[in-house]
C-alpha cells in the first residue's frame, strides 16, 4: 500500500485516539477529520500555530512516519525520527561502522554511476546531447578519484532545464527553490529508509562532514536526484518559474515519495524503492553481497 502524504499549511490542532491521527480546526464550524496512524507515510507542519501531542509523534515514531517541520520561509528544516528502526539495531550497526575503505569506494563509485546514468537519460527523455554523460560514466573508477561526478552535474544542469541562464546553487535563482525543497524531501525520505534498514544515516559511506547528521543520506539518495529534477522540469512547464513556492508547488512536490521508478527491473514507488536500496546497502555492509540497488530512469 502506497503511504499517504499529509500537509499542514493552516492551524491545526493534531492529536490521537484509537490508533488514529485527529485533526481539529480553530474554527468551531469544522468537524474533526480523522486518518489511521498506519496510512501515513509522511507529514508536513508548515504553518507555526500547528500543536501536535507527544502521544501522537509516538505513533508516528512508531509506525516510521516521516514527520518534517518547516521554518518561517516554509522551508523543511527538521525531521522527527526513531532512534532505532530495526530490531537487530545494534548488530547491522556494527557492519556499517565496520565497513572497510574499498567497500565503501566501490559503493560510491556504484552510486556515482547510477546517479550520471540517470542524468543522462533524464537529458534524453528532455531530447538534450547525453553524449558526455555517457562517456564520463564510463570513466568513473573505484572512489571517482577524478571526480567525474562534478564534471557531469555541471554539463546536466546547463542543459536540463530551457533557460537561458542557470547554475545549481542552493541559493541561487529558481527554480533552485524548487529544487532544494524538492531534495529536502527525498533527504527525509532516505533518512527514514536508512533508519528502517537498521543504520544510522550520519555515518556515509563518502560524506563526511562533523556537522551534516545526515551523511548517509546525502550518500544513498544522489542517483534519486534526478526524478526530482525530472518532477521540477514538468512543473517549469505548467507553472514557470516563480520567485516563491505557493501550495501548489509544494503540492506537487509532495508527490515525490508515490513516484513510480523502475528498480531491478520492476515498477515501484519510490518510496518504496528507497528501502530497496537502504536493505541492499546492508547487504552490502554485511557482506553478502557487492551491488546496491538504485533506480533507472527509464
Amino acid at each position: 500500500m502506497i503511504k499517504r502524504t499529509l500537509f499542514f499549511c493552516n492551524p491545526a490542532y493534531l492529536s490521537t485516539k484509537n490508533k488514529q491521527l485527529v485533526i481539529s480546526f480553530p474554527e468551531d464550524y469544522k468537524e474533526d477529520v480523522h486518518v489511521p496512524v498506519e496510512d501515513i507515510g509522511v507529514m508536513v507542519l508548515e504553518n507555526p500555530q500547528i500543536t501536535i501531542t507527544t502521544g501522537l509523534l509516538t505513533k508516528l515514531v512508531e509506525n516510521k512516519t516521516v514527520v518534517i517541520h518547516c521554518n518561517h520561509q516554509h522551508l523543511p528544516v527538521s525531521l522527527l525520527q526513531p532512534m532505532s528502526g530495526h530490531t537487530l539495531f545494534t548488530e547491522r550497526l556494527r557492519y556499517q561502522l565496520e565497513a572497510s575503505e574499498p567497500l565503501k569506494k566501490n559503493l560510491w563509485k556504484q552510486t556515482i554511476q547510477a546517479k550520471i546514468g540517470n542524468q543522462a537519460e533524464h537529458l534524453r527523455i528532455a531530447r538534450k546531447d547525453a553524449k558526455k554523460l555517457d562517456y564520463w560514466l564510463k570513466e568513473v573508477k573505484s572512489g571517482d578519484g577524478e571526480n567525474h561526478e562534478a564534471y557531469a552535474a555541471a554539463y546536466y544542469f546547463q542543459h536540463i532545464f530551457d533557460l537561458e541562464i542557470f547554475s545549481r546553487n542552493q541559493k541561487g535563482i529558481p527554480p533552485n527553490n524548487y529544487l532544494n525543497y524538492g531534495y529536502a524531501i527525498l533527504r527525509a525520505l532516505t533518512a527514514r529508509a536508512i533508519t528502517a534498514s537498521g543504520m544510522l544515516p550520519v555515518y556515509g559511506f563518502w560524506h563526511k562532514n562533523k556537522y551534516n547528521p545526515y551523511c548517509l543520506a546525502d550518500d544513498v539518495m544522489e542517483p534519486y536526484r534526478p526524478f526530482v529534477d525530472l518532477m521540477v522540469r514538468d512543473m517549469l512547464t505548467k507553472f514557470g518559474v516563480s520567485e516563491d513556492l505557493t501550495t501548489e508547488h509544494k503540492a506537487a512536490l509532495l508527490k515525490i515519495p508515490a513516484m513510480d521508478v523502475i528498480i531491478d527491473g520492476n515498477r515501484s514507488p519510490l518510496m518504496v524503492a528507497m528501502s530497496r536500496t537502504t536493505n541492499s546497502l546492508f547487504e552490502c555492509f554485511e557482506g553478502t553481497s557487492r551491488k546496491i540497488l538504485y533506480p533507472q530512469m527509464r
